[in-house]
């Protein structure tokens, strides 16, 4: 019985998904972005995971006080929101144009740094953060002709999953699915020279320890051990949402990644370096975070 309504639930889920998808599609990309977040703002404290993320904002800002804390989860859910209202419109978001940078929705700092990654012939491991719409970093690579493959998580609701996977196909190069073999094709496309990118700043239950806004947590080793293994460019890329529905694509690096007696990249050390920058991108931009995952175990 119990697999009988998860069955039945798994498919009710999938038609509201695809009914949602559906309807988002006929609002234009700014519309879709305010209706979904406005929904957020009002339906998310309501919702169990807004426990979570009060209990992670106090405690990565012990010194901030209730009223901040309340409107920081008021703009998380917003942008939660507006990162599923602007889902379907990636391709029509996606306006930079390298010679007018500051003239569309897309805007970008950093140029040298992109364009490097673009002309050198080399592989290079992007890591990125749930900040903003996290979604924009993999449009960019395959938008200007960046070799690129990106890590993702497959949803458990099937339905659900075919339809992400279907928008995010034409978008974003190759995507490596998080299951047994990925580590093979991450290590596969940085032999092919590919630019692999992966957001590395939620909980890894076999990751390594690291300090986090002051507490200590598991984190994500990947970039650091594919660095040690491949000895390629490690850049950080972020996503900052503007007002007017526009968004600032920053990148940061490469990184010179702390190595050990051998010389070779020291994998702990690597990954909460990572770790405290992202750290630092999330405290100019707290309301652009995902709080609402349980970081800390």
């Amino acid at each position: 019985m119990r697999r009988t309504l998860a069955l039945y639930g798994d498919r009710i889920l999938g038609r509201i998904v695809k009914g949602l998808i559906r309807l988002l599609r006929r609002a234009d990309p700014n519309r879709a972005s305010d209706l979904c977040g406005a929904i957020a703002r009002h339906v998310g404290p309501l919702l169990p995971a807004h426990r979570i993320g009060e209990a992670n904002l106090r405690a990565a800002f012990p010194d901030k006080d209730q009223a901040w804390i309340r409107r920081t989860l008021r703009e998380a859910w917003d942008n939660l929101g507006r990162v599923a209202g602007e889902y379907v419109h990636m391709a029509r978001i996606w306006d930079f144009d390298l010679d007018h940078p500051n003239a569309g929705r897309i805007q970008a700092e950093n140029l040298p740094l992109f364009m490097a990654l673009k002309d050198d012939d080399k592989p290079a491991l992007c890591f990125a953060a749930h900040l903003a719409n996290w979604e924009l970093p993999a449009v960019a690579a395959a938008a200007h002709g960046v070799p690129s493959a990106v890590v993702y998580r497959m949803p458990n609701n099937k339905a659900v999953a075919r339809e992400i996977i279907r928008i995010r196909a034409p978008l974003m190069g190759r995507m490596i699915r998080t299951r047994a073999q990925a580590p093979l094709e991450m290590a596969a496309a940085l032999q092919a020279g590919e630019h692999l990118g992966m957001l590395v700043d939620q909980h890894f239950s076999r990751g390594v320890d690291v300090t986090f806004f002051g507490r200590r947590c598991k984190a994500n080793p990947t970039v650091a051990r594919l660095a040690r293994r491949f000895d390629c460019p490690v850049v950080g890329m972020r996503v900052v949402r503007l007002p007017d529905h526009g968004f600032l694509v920053t990148g940061e690096g490469p990184f010179v990644l702390p190595r050990d007696a051998d010389g070779e990249i020291d994998v702990a050390a690597a990954t909460q370096m990572i770790t405290s920058v992202i750290e630092g991108w999330i405290r100019e931009h707290p309301g652009q975070w995902l709080w609402f995952h349980r970081r800390w175990r």
